[in-house]
């Protein structure tokens, strides 16, 4: 950015216009600084989305492995059938164990942070105020 130098001669309008254009500039390269920091962080983003993904898919191919293992021991004191069902059994257990301790938690939280609420409606009245 190039600043001319200020001249006894440069009027205020002439200031003002140098004013207005730096400004305009700096906004400008604020705006790509920020645009191209924002593209580099959604790349980053996207990759641990997507890689988090994986990770899920193999977490939940390994579970799924492990529920067989479960079965085919159990299955050599019980028939097959049995030891599938016992297994079954024990997972859905686990599930309405983890949904009701689930319940609970979102049952103790607020909708909406009260003490967050009141200070944004008190600077939203603050600043009507000092426009009047």
């Amino acid at each position: 950015m190039t600043v001319k130098p200020k001249t006894p001669d440069s009027s205020i309008s002439e200031l003002v216009n140098q004013l207005s254009s730096q400004t305009s500039r700096l906004v400008r390269d604020e705006m790509k600084l920020a645009t191209s920091e924002f593209r580099e962080a959604a790349k980053h983003a996207g990759l641990g989305a997507g890689l988090l993904s994986v990770a899920g898919l193999l977490a939940i191919l390994g579970l799924g492995t492990l529920v067989t293992s479960a079965i085919a021991g159990l299955a050599l004191v019980l028939p097959l059938w049995a030891a599938a069902l016992a297994i079954g059994v024990l997972l859905f257990v686990a599930a309405g164990i983890a949904g009701l301790i689930s319940k609970k938690q979102l049952q103790k939280t607020e909708p909406l942070p009260e003490q967050t609420m009141a200070s944004v409606k008190q600077d939203i009245n603050e600043v009507k105020e000092a426009r009047r």
